[in-house]
């Protein structure tokens, strides 16, 4: 049992000279596997005579475990060498100059609702705005459109639980204003709408602006007069002509659509009416006492007019390449 020394040195040497787990890993079998040279040597300890067996299976003991300290120090060494290695690899340079924050931008629409707000808050209106999800009263009863009437068809829009529906209109908005404030009323009401439509022109959700005007001695004359101030404004043309064409609208009495002339010929760009003296009793208004006049644009035409974008879906594809162009 004399060459105990011998063969643990022999096995610190072997562990200090590998530097891959593998091979460590070989090494450790070559001197504690169920055949190495350590474990041969504990084989060896029957035959030898009772006193001198204690004494020897002491000093393999102290070997083993000699070996077992050097081996598990080599395998942290090369474990936190590895890790070092790759740390350096993947590590970021902090000293390099950054690559910037891009900055971003409204969208299209948002521009101009913004730019057509703005407008009508120098003509003394102020923005209101109201829920997505409506009662059938406030989007339908309350504009005179009851239950079943044909203009229903007109604006088939998603139903939810409950017979609410997603709004077809930003009137509701108007409605829930004239219930909760009295006269003199004047607002505008933007926000999204849905309706089921979809094509190069339509969307199954769009963006609306209202205007509504209820005050004593309101005036037809008086419509005619702030839809035009503003479409000229917007459009920047004081020479711009407006025309107004008779419509039909169930919530206005009389109605109207509103054309702008362009290098196209007549163009129509929204609605308008005198608000029916109906509307304004299921909101607790006297019509024998007040008038008024309602109007409705649609914010994504007036965007595609804006920016000549002549296909509406472009606004809504999260094209950034299509969108960076109004940042």
């Amino acid at each position: 049992m004399t060459n105990v020394d011998a063969i643990l040195q022999a096995g610190l040497a072997a562990v200090e000279a590998v530097s891959d787990l593998i091979e460590l890993e070989q090494v450790k079998a070559r001197y504690l596997g169920k055949s190495g040279e350590l474990t041969e040597l504990l084989k060896q300890l029957g035959k030898l005579p009772p006193e001198e067996r204690k004494a020897a299976g002491a000093t393999i003991n102290v070997a083993k475990q000699a070996f077992e300290t050097a081996h598990n120090a080599r395998r942290d060494l090369i474990n936190a060498q590895k890790l070092e290695a790759q740390l350096a690899a993947e590590s970021l340079d902090v000293t390099l100059p950054g690559r910037g924050l891009s900055t971003g931008g409204l969208h299209p629409v948002a521009l101009t609702l913004e730019r057509i707000a703005t407008l009508f808050r120098s003509m003394g209106f102020q923005v209101a705005d109201g829920p997505e999800i409506e009662t059938d009263f406030h989007n339908f009863q309350a504009l005179n459109i009851p239950e079943n009437h044909p203009a229903r068809a007109m604006a088939d829009t998603f139903y939810v639980e409950g017979g609410d529906v997603l709004r077809t209109h930003t009137s509701p908005i108007q409605v829930r204003y004239m219930l909760n404030n009295e006269p003199p009323i004047k607002i505008v009401a933007p926000g999204r709408v849905y309706r089921v439509d979809s094509d190069a022109t339509h969307s199954p959700m769009f963006h609306q602006m209202e205007g509504l005007w209820v005050e004593e001695g309101v005036s037809f004359a008086d419509l005619k007069a702030v839809v035009t101030d503003f479409l000229r404004r917007f459009f920047e043309r004081d020479d711009l002509q407006v025309r107004f064409r008779p419509s039909f609208f169930p919530f206005t009495e009389p109605s109207a659509e509103i054309d702008v002339l362009g290098e196209r010929g007549w163009l129509e760009v929204g609605g308008c009416g005198m608000v029916h003296p109906n509307v304004l009793r299921n909101v607790n208004i006297d019509p024998e006492k007040y008038s008024g006049f309602a109007f409705g644009i649609g914010l994504d035409r007036f965007a595609m007019l804006r920016y000549g974008v002549n296909d509406l879906r472009l606004f809504f594809e999260n094209d950034l390449n299509f969108l960076k162009q109004f940042n």
